[in-house]
């Protein structure tokens, strides 16, 4: 279907009537999509890696310009070592994951002849918004396609996955809240944000990734510094990279400074707080102690998606443990992300990953882990920080509901009413896979 001779409301009820033919395809069918797109975008890869060259080269003059961040140009550029042959990769993975679909969680026996059950169907309709991002049209078409759902993008000229090219039409498709059942936003913070204010469909994703590594008192120094240079540098510009490094008082001479030096090597700006600043300037040679700078509160609310990590000190108070501190600053500082604990005290590890409120919370490992295909999940249509439905990395079944089915032989609700009626036996059976 042509989008330029379709509105807005036109577009979302061809996907909406779409949706509904998805979620009765057998699995093999879907499975055929994916296969077909796959060897697609493999046959072609020349002429795309071409058009994105094309992109990236136009993008870095916005750069040079002022009117493009420099991160959002990194998350452009399809041809960084791995990127594309990953893409292609997690088609496969997705189609290679168990059917999603009508998957059975719940049986009840509620009479006789009367049985309750709780079965995965998708969501629907989906709106994926997204800035240079071009990766994500293979992601979330794969996974859309697997899980039954319609998805309506801006690169994808189908029925089910459509062509959105031009921003004016991106309010109109939010208004669609009686078709779309479903926003996912890629993107800046500030289209995320857009996106929420500005529409009545549910929306998945997160505006910010304000992740955080506590280094505990009694961390082992060497796996720390790997954990923390792999968190910042791997890919800086990701929302899974490392923003914070809260560091523990009794640490700031002795496990910080050869893990600062090592930052430092690798063009990392420290903005530090007083305490640990001062730590560094003695523990660090003079070259490298010029290098430090003073943070600012600002600094630990910030998502730099560069080369730039926070340093803050976590002391204990008479009424509160360091790790109390580190938590409670976390809590109130995140963005509900991914956040890790260095330590080699299981107790204080435990106590982290249950007081932490975000949708990934780590410890001894890297925040860079956050990610459906490294889950295990093929891929991902993104990470979620809400608390409702989906958290963390969002793969199949992500994007699935339930509903709840009842097969019956005539029975009436009035059957079970009044001192009289008959008593529902809730009793529960056991679950079988399709």
């Amino acid at each position: 279907m042509s989008l330029t001779a379709c509105s807005p409301s036109e577009i979302a009820q061809a996907a909406s009537a779409v949706s509904r033919q998805l979620a009765a395809l057998p699995v093999a069918s879907r499975n055929d999509a994916l296969t077909a797109i796959h060897s697609a975008l493999r046959q072609h890869k020349d002429v795309v890696l071409e058009a994105n060259a094309r992109d990236v080269e136009t993008a870095a003059e916005a750069v040079n310009n002022g009117q493009l961040s420099q991160s959002i140009l990194k998350r452009l550029d399809l041809s960084r070592p791995g990127k594309y042959d990953e893409m292609l990769q997690g088609i496969l993975d997705v189609r290679g994951l168990t059917d999603p679909l009508g998957k059975i969680s719940l049986r009840t026996l509620l009479d006789e002849g009367l049985v309750l059950e709780r079965v995965s169907c998708p969501i629907g309709v989906l709106l994926i918004i997204f800035e240079a991002r071009p990766e994500v049209i293979a992601n979330i078409s794969a996974l859309s396609i697997k899980s039954g759902n319609a998805a309506i993008l801006k690169d994808f000229p189908n029925a089910a996955i459509q062509l959105v090219e031009s921003r004016d039409v991106i309010l109109p498709l939010l208004a669609q809240d009686k078709y779309i059942d479903l926003v996912v936003p890629r993107g800046s913070n500030e289209l995320v944000r857009f996106i929420k204010a500005n529409t009545k469909i549910p929306v998945l994703g997160h505006a910010d990734g304000l992740c955080s590594i506590y280094l505990h008192s009694d961390a082992d120094g060497e796996m720390a510094k790997k954990v923390i240079l792999d968190a910042k540098i791997n890919y800086p510009a990701a929302c899974n990279a490392v923003e914070t490094l809260l560091v523990d008082q009794s640490v700031l001479s002795t496990l910080l400074p050869p893990i600062a030096e090592a930052l430092l090597e690798h063009g990392v700006s420290l903005r530090c707080d007083s305490e640990s600043k001062a730590a560094l300037m003695a523990a660090l040679s003079p070259n490298q102690a010029t290098l430090l700078q003073d943070a600012t509160e600002s600094d630990y609310d910030t998502e730099f998606l560069d080369l730039i990590l926070a340093v803050k000190t976590i002391s204990a108070t008479p009424s509160s443990s360091s790790l109390d501190i580190a938590m409670s600053h976390i809590n109130a500082h995140s963005s509900k992300h991914t956040d890790v604990i260095l330590t080699s005290s299981r107790e204080a590890a435990e106590r982290f990953l249950v007081g932490v409120d975000s949708a990934g919370v780590y410890w001894n490992t890297s925040s860079r882990l956050a990610d459906g295909m490294r889950y295990g999940f093929g891929t991902e249509v993104g990470i979620s920080t809400n608390k409702i439905h989906s958290r963390g990395p969002v793969g199949l079944e992500g994007l699935t509901i339930y509903k709840y089915l009842i097969r019956g032989s005539g029975q009436t609700a009035g059957e079970f009413q009044g001192a009289d009626g008959k008593q529902f036996k809730h009793e529960e059976l056991p679950i079988s896979d399709k």
